[in-house]
């Protein structure tokens, strides 16, 4: 059984996997009715996003959540949308990635010292 902590990083990926579904639909939907599947998506998404929330410091997930979304959408605009990848937006994308990582490691720190571990 997953402990809750790794249960909500389940929930990071989740929210994560989800946003990118509900952005997809924005390029692809074409007819009124496919905006009922973006919408139920969107619901999905914030759901785990709360769940996130819930169990991990919402800075941090947000963060995760945010550059994820942003890689993932810039990815998505390259492999289905046939959008050019620059030396630029790959420079910005390994910029994002390194935030999201020093603030995953920030705040493993600051609840180890409230632990009083460090």
């Amino acid at each position: 059984m997953k402990t809750v902590k790794e249960r909500a990083w389940l929930y990071v990926a989740a929210t994560s996997f989800f946003e990118l579904v509900w952005i997809f639909g924005f390029n692809v939907a074409s007819a009124w009715w496919h905006w009922i599947f973006i919408v139920f998506f969107i619901f999905v998404d914030f759901h785990f996003l709360t769940k996130a929330c819930e169990c991990l410091p919402t800075g941090t997930v947000y963060a995760i959540f945010a550059g994820i979304g942003t890689v993932g959408v810039a990815l998505m605009d390259v492999l289905f949308f046939g959008q050019t990848l620059s030396l630029a937006k790959i420079l910005f994308i390994v910029v994002i990635v390194i935030g999201v990582m020093g603030l995953n490691i920030a705040d493993s720190l600051d609840e180890k010292k409230a632990k009083g571990v460090a």
